[in-house]
């Protein structure tokens, strides 16, 4: 009988160095810093990197995941102002868009994440299974996938005899070279949720920073600013919270942090200008200018009457008489 749960999980420390010390040494080109790297880790005996794999991969939604956020939220309030919604308006229309793409993204990160983990798992459960029934079978496979790629025979056969000798390290290096899939997590269902779970919160919480300037800054400078100021308060908080997250971006990259920073940035404006024009456009075509007032389009009403004081609005709409040219 074989046992489909993994031997090890993706998370147990690689390489006994110091990955972000090689990172710099390999920016930087240099050989003696590279050394050092490797040299510090393995004083700290891998721990290093473990710490890092395992919080990698949440820094990485967190950045995406945020980035979509602000993206969204950001082209839906320039949307909304350039279609002359008022204020009230865009803060209700850009929560409850934040709120709903970010339950919508949580929910497609779970899914996803659990599709693939149990697709990872039924691999695993299968080259295990080929491994102890058929290993003649999959060590010819790996010899001749090495051949491909420039090894001869007998130096292929050697390697692979050798790792042989270690199931659980054939087994993942089969997953990696025959199906280029990783060592799955054995506790696959814990890390989709964590995973959607940080996918939610970091859209909603980043998705909420082009809000702000319409929530926050009156409460703080009073009703003096006018719908515009708000609009391009919203753009500088956007700009700045773009930026940073792009330039954390760089971590997973290869470009300069100042690099990934203005390229996200300029992106974030593109989507705002896009956005702007079509909503703009849209308030043209329909024939809408300005924000519609409805108290002032009840007093007009009410004026039109002839009454000689305001009555009330509320309640029963008041049947007018046709105006008379």
């Amino acid at each position: 009988m074989y046992d489909p749960t993994p031997t090890q999980t993706r998370n147990e420390p690689l390489l006994s160095r110091d990955l972000d010390a090689a990172r710099i040494a390999f920016e930087r080109r240099s050989p003696e810093a590279s050394r050092a790297a490797h040299a510090a880790g393995a004083a700290r005996a891998g721990t290093a990197t473990e710490q890092h794999e395992e919080g990698g991969t949440y820094v990485k939604t967190i950045v995406f995941g945020g980035l979509d956020g602000i993206l969204t939220a950001h082209a839906v309030v320039a949307g909304a102002v350039g279609a002359h919604l008022s204020p009230t308006a865009i803060l209700a229309l850009g929560v409850s868009n934040v709120l709903a793409d970010a339950l919508s993204m949580g929910v497609g990160e779970y899914l996803s994440s659990r599709s693939y983990g149990k697709y990872v798992l039924q691999e695993y459960a299968r080259e295990q299974w080929e491994l102890e029934n058929y290993p003649e079978g999959e060590k010819s496979e790996m010899v001749e996938l090495y051949e491909n790629r420039g090894m001869s025979r007998t130096d292929a056969t050697t390697v692979i005899d050798t790792f042989a000798r270690y199931k659980p390290l054939f087994l993942d290096l089969m997953m990696k070279e025959e199906l280029s899939l990783g060592t799955p997590d054995a506790d696959e269902h814990s890390a989709s949720v964590r995973e959607a779970a940080i996918m939610f919160a970091s859209f909603a919480l980043f998705g909420m920073v082009p809000i702000i300037g319409f929530a926050v800054v009156p409460m703080l400078v009073g009703p003096a600013l006018s719908d515009d100021g708000l609009f391009l308060v919203a753009c500088a908080i956007t700009a700045v919270a773009l930026f940073g997250l792009g330039s954390l971006k760089a971590r997973f990259t290869d470009k300069a942090f100042l690099q990934a920073g203005i390229e996200t940035t300029i992106l974030g404006g593109l989507c705002a200008i896009v956005a702007f024009v079509v909503g703009r456009f849209v308030a043209l075509w329909l024939g809408g200018t300005e924000p519609v007032d409805t108290l002032a389009v009840a007093m007009r009403l009410q004026m039109c009457r002839g009454a000689s004081e305001l009555g009330p609005i509320a309640g029963a709409a008041p049947q007018y008489e046709p105006l008379g040219v």
